[in-house]
């Protein structure tokens, strides 16, 4: 597969011309690798998306708020959740409250420093969550130590889960502590990033209309 999506870097000297074929021949490859990747997640996992996104319209109803995790690129995805809720760019869509557990570096280095890197997560949780939230998941293997950690107690304090994974969903599909998990079944990074940011895009829309006839009542105090 290497050769294949990268035949410029095997062999001797390459010829230019050669070399910018090949090149244009591992663009077309992957952006066709990324649309299929796309086009499947949506035909098999429709249902499980409007599902999803239902779960998410409850915990706005109830005036809860979203909770959003991961590691690396996948921290940068929970982030970008946070702020399509927050900061809505479509008229008429009010803003929501969403939070994203891996901006406060103080909060990380300090767990991390003094109880372990896989409790980052779980003790902002257990400080700040209430029943009402709901809790995102971002992992391309669906693997992550501190994230399961994070859904374990989320279900301890009665929350509502929600995961996006890769591969084969991982400890994350098997593990019995998420509500919904939307797995992106491809064993490339990239791939499994790009269709995640499509679904969390589509995700957003789906569960503004499903709060289309409750918006004037968002955020109003009990």
């Amino acid at each position: 597969m290497h050769e294949q999506l990268y035949p410029f870097l095997h062999g001797e000297t390459k010829d230019p011309v050669e070399q910018n074929r090949a090149l244009l021949e591992s663009i077309k490859q992957k952006a066709a690798n990324s649309i299929a990747a796309k086009s499947a997640f949506f035909q098999e996992n429709a249902q499980q998306l409007i599902d999803t996104a239902a779960a998410i319209a409850v915990c706005y109803r109830n005036n809860g708020r979203l909770l959003t995790m991961g590691n690396g690129g996948s921290s940068c995805d929970a982030a970008h959740l946070a702020v399509e809720f927050q900061h809505p760019v479509t008229a008429g869509r009010p803003a929501l409250p969403a939070f994203n557990l891996t901006m406060d570096t103080a909060m990380l280095s300090a767990v991390a420093n003094d109880v372990g890197i896989d409790q980052v997560f779980a003790r902002q949780v257990e400080a700040t969550a209430r029943p009402e939230d709901l809790l995102v998941g971002f992992s391309t293997s669906g693997n992550s130590k501190n994230l399961l950690a994070g859904f374990r107690m989320a279900k301890k304090l009665k929350m509502t889960t929600v995961g996006f994974a890769g591969g084969n969903g991982g400890d994350m599909q098997s593990s019995g502590l998420l509500d919904h998990c939307l797995v992106v079944t491809s064993s490339s990074i990239h791939r499994v990033q790009e269709v995640h940011v499509a679904i969390y895009h589509i995700l957003w829309d789906l569960v503004h209309t499903q709060l289309a006839d409750t918006r004037g009542k968002l955020g109003e105090k009990n």
